[in-house]
């Protein structure tokens, strides 16, 4: 079974960067594709980033192209996310997603892929 544990969220000011952390509580972490969703407030949970096994190929929104960085260090069964130049449309709860691919340079964008998450760490970007 995998655990996953997100931290990094907080309050920032729009313009300002947040980086945010997912670790994974497994023996293998390197088999795992790594993904990153977000919710708004009554919205449906949304793709935000992924990345593949080896940190190969990495796979953006269209909404954070340019400002948000996916990466992983397998050493430390670590998953990240960095935020660059938040919007206050960023604000969310963002969750931390694990997948086993069958491809080793595979990196899903649906939520039904992944088969583990963890609970979240809200992000609120001010005005």
């Amino acid at each position: 079974q995998v655990q996953l544990v997100e931290s990094g969220g907080g309050l920032v000011q729009a313009g300002g960067s947040l980086r945010l952390s997912c670790a994974a509580s497994v023996r293998t972490f390197s088999n795992y594709a790594m993904g990153w969703f977000r919710q708004a407030p009554g919205e449906e949970r949304e793709f935000v980033a992924a990345i593949s096994r080896s940190g190969g190929n990495t796979r953006l929104a269209d909404s954070v192209k340019g400002r948000f960085t996916i990466s992983r260090d397998n050493a430390k069964n670590t998953v990240y996310l960095q935020m660059n130049s938040l919007k206050p449309e960023d604000t969310a709860v963002y969750y931390c997603a694990a997948d086993l691919p069958v491809l080793s340079n595979y990196a899903g964008v649906r939520l039904i892929e992944y088969d583990y998450w963890g609970q979240g760490t809200q992000v609120t970007v001010s005005s």
